[in-house]
């Protein structure tokens, strides 16, 4: 059998690798030494004498200047990225830090530091060596130069950044803006790419989990070359974001031919990438997992703090209200992996990620009580039957959340009034 690789399976991988801190350092440290290196490619050319005439003691003062202050700044930066991780960790949620660490600015930042680091450490190795001719010399200043400018550039740009790094305020925009990328994708794609299930009940050999742990990612382009080569059906029972255990069928598998016995399921099982930690890509309820808590933290007698979580909701419905309009059915003649079904994540499961906790942990706040029923009132006013019923059902339970909370008569008809008509203010 033919071992394919998709598109979305390498997005899947590359987007763990961007977790890494170490990975852009060497890709910069890489290209800092290719940099140095290559400097000396114009000596011995026809253009080596239009070159103009640069100082060598020049050229070793920049970069020992760059080379003593690029280190103490790296591990400055360093530190500060540490006390923002730490911070995003304590004041929001320890799930959102994935996303803290990935920070594109802070990375960039350190490796742009510790690459100028090296590169200046290379070059003044190369130059006191007599490594460089005089178009070689002109050439390292300019790039010399070149470095200086990305290197200032890049501190100005992280200062901004690591002062909001870590900050609620900017845990909460980035876990919204991944949770948003999650929904939409799953917009488009439903099912995975697969036939929608209707509601028969499953069928099939049942194929359970080696590994236990979350499922993070499904492989649809490896299970359908898979069954067509034996011509099967799949049925997945375990989408991304479920937690498994040897018990609990991954998928089901029917083969038409009657020696399904005999088939060799290590395919299916590899196709299930399945790890410690629910992740943000293929799994949108995380986002909302994750929001909630966030908002859940706020609201601990410890922290109180009714204006993050009020925050939260506003996020919340804009995530909800991508919803808005009909749920989409994928058969067989419009599915791009026509032999695989997959369940759609259902909404009151959203909800319930969603609001639960919220409405749980803020029942005793008139402010979140009042904002929770105009968000839930507005998310029923949408195009969508089942979010109209799971807004109306959680609407339901969070006033009587409030009502065995809240002491004063005037705030629970406050909440009340929001609930019979919950419009914006």
């Amino acid at each position: 059998m033919t071992s394919l690789v998709s598109l979305d399976r390498l997005r899947f991988l590359f987007n763990r690798f961007r977790e890494r801190l170490w990975l852009r350092p060497l890709v910069v440290c890489l290209l800092s030494l290719v940099a140095v290196f290559a400097a000396k490619i114009i000596d011995g050319s026809e253009s080596a004498n239009l070159t103009p005439v640069i100082a060598k003691d020049s050229i070793e003062t920049l970069l020992s200047l760059l080379s003593a202050s690029m280190l103490v700044i790296a591990t400055f930066s360093v530190a500060s990225m540490v006390s923002a991780y730490a911070a995003a960790s304590s004041s929001a949620t320890p799930r959102s830090f994935s996303l803290v660490v990935a920070d594109d600015v802070s990375q960039n930042a350190l490796s742009t530091f510790v690459g100028a680091f090296i590169f200046s450490v290379v070059a003044l190795t190369a130059v006191k060596n007599a490594f460089y001719d005089q178009a070689g010399l002109f050439i390292l200043f300019i790039v010399t130069v070149f470095v200086f400018v990305i290197v200032i550039v890049t501190f100005v740009r992280w200062v901004d950044a690591i002062a909001r790094l870590g900050r609620i305020g900017s845990t909460i925009e980035k876990v919204e803006s991944a949770t948003e990328i999650a929904l939409k994708r799953r917009l488009e794609i439903p099912t995975l790419g697969g036939i929608s299930i209707s509601g028969e009940p499953v069928s099939g050999e049942a194929v359970y989990a080696a590994k236990i742990g979350y499922v993070q990612h499904i492989d649809m382009k490896a299970i359908q070359a898979w069954a067509e080569d034996i011509d099967a059906r799949v049925v997945v029972s375990a989408l991304p974001g479920t937690f498994t255990l040897h018990n609990q069928a991954l998928a089901y598998v029917t083969v038409s031919s009657s020696e399904q016995a005999r088939i060799d399921y290590t395919c299916l099982l590899n196709s299930f990438q399945i790890g410690n930690d629910r992740t943000f890509e293929d799994d949108p309820r995380f986002g909302l997992v994750t929001l909630s808590e966030i908002a859940a933290r706020a609201l601990s007698p410890g922290v109180n703090d009714p204006g993050t979580a009020i925050k939260v909701i506003g996020s919340l419905i804009r995530l909800i209200s991508l919803f808005n309009g009909p749920s989409k059915t994928v058969n067989e003649n419009d599915a791009k992996y026509n032999r695989i079904a997959v369940p759609q994540i259902l909404i009151s499961d959203m909800f319930e990620d969603a609001f639960t906790s919220i409405a749980r942990d803020g029942a005793g706040s008139v402010e979140v009580c009042v904002r929770l029923q105009k968000a839930l009132g507005s998310l029923e006013s949408l195009d969508n039957e089942e979010v109209k019923k799971a807004a109306r059902y959680h609407g339901d339970l969070a006033l009587k959340r409030a009502s065995k909370v809240l002491d004063i008569d005037e705030d629970l008809a406050a909440v009340k009034k929001a609930a019979s008509n919950p419009q914006p203010s």
